[in-house]
């Protein structure tokens, strides 16, 4: 690359020892910075929003909500800590935040998504309860255990990417080739531990309680059809009302599911993992797009986020006994 026009050392001081990049165009590197820290920010601030409204009224201090508000966060931490550096690694030529930086950065993002992963399978567990046995739901699903699964999920999610990690960690620049260089690279047999673990598994288990959930709904809803009675309107009313948000939730995690397969290709194709991989920028930012888009869909399809939103923008949850309004 020595004779290319506008490539530049990343540290010119190490000349030979150091990495030569093609640098963008001005107008293009601003365009990109413009478009991907825009969706940086929208991200923080819609997840601000869901955060802060499953905490503040207390009508939504739900064990299905406290999994959204799990999934949230981490949505949230997606978009103030991975987002920004994965901005900088797409635009520049050139890695200037340093080895441990660039070993913190993959054992984060990676930690994040497991994470994500591990709230989609405690979601679909919760709907699957909630659908198919709803006279054990409030004795099976209590606030108690949901708190010890996410706790549970999140730590178990920095531990696994953690020991998947360990030797980036310890040596981040074990496969760099120059200066300037941040390459990670996951070898065919722990990108296939981690393809089980944190897809196949998870995706495996959250398609097949989908599928019973969605077959018991149909045959409640037949039932319903031939059954409503004056008496039974408030129960027909819950059981919609939980339909609904399996129905909401469902597109979550197929939206999750359609953003995560690429990310996956490579494993499941039987190749090594590395980001210096043309594709990896693309497969990558569709992955964390997948955290913009979460409170979109809710905001699309349950009522009482638009009405938390409008009393946040509007600061009425600065009001006295704010967090007792009726919003569902």
């Amino acid at each position: 690359m020595d004779g290319l026009e506008g490539s530049e050392l990343c540290y010119p001081q190490l000349l030979n020892s150091s990495c030569r990049g093609l640098m963008r165009p001005r107008p293009e590197a601003v365009l990109l910075y413009t478009l991907l820290s825009s969706v940086t920010v929208l991200t923080v601030a819609l997840n601000l929003l869901v955060i802060i409204s499953i905490s503040h009224f207390r009508q939504l201090h739900t064990p299905t909500n406290l999994l959204l508000l799990s999934l949230a966060i981490s949505d949230l931490l997606v978009g103030l800590l991975v987002m920004p550096v994965e901005t900088v690694r797409f635009i520049e030529t050139c890695w200037l935040l340093g080895d441990l930086m660039c070993a913190l950065s993959y054992i984060i993002g990676f930690s994040l998504t497991s994470a994500s992963v591990g709230n989609m399978v405690l979601i679909s567990i919760d709907r699957f309860v909630a659908i198919c046995y709803p006279l054990q739901y409030p004795n099976k699903i209590t606030r108690g255990r949901i708190e010890l699964c996410v706790c549970l999920c999140w730590a178990g999610s920095f531990l696994y990417n953690g020991l998947i990690l360990k030797e980036h960690l310890g040596q981040p620049d074990r496969h760099n080739s120059c200066h300037g260089e941040c390459l990670v690279v996951i070898s065919y047999v722990s990108g296939t531990v981690d393809l089980v673990f944190t897809f196949i598994g998870p995706c495996s288990v959250i398609l097949i309680l989908y599928m019973r959930v969605f077959v018991v709904a149909v045959s409640q809803a037949r039932a319903m059809r031939s059954h409503i009675t004056a008496i039974g309107a408030v129960t027909v009313t819950a059981k919609k009302s939980e339909k609904k948000a399996a129905r909401t939730l469902g597109i979550v995690i197929l939206v999750f599911l359609m953003s995560f397969c690429p990310y996956y290709y490579p494993s499941l194709a039987g190749q090594d993992i590395s980001n210096s991989a043309s594709s990896w920028a693309i497969v990558s930012w569709l992955l964390y797009f997948n955290s913009c888009l979460n409170p979109l869909i809710y905001a699309f399809f349950y009522p009482w986020f638009r009405r938390a939103i409008k009393l946040i923008v509007t600061l009425k949850i600065l009001e006295q006994d704010s967090s007792q309004k009726n919003i569902i």
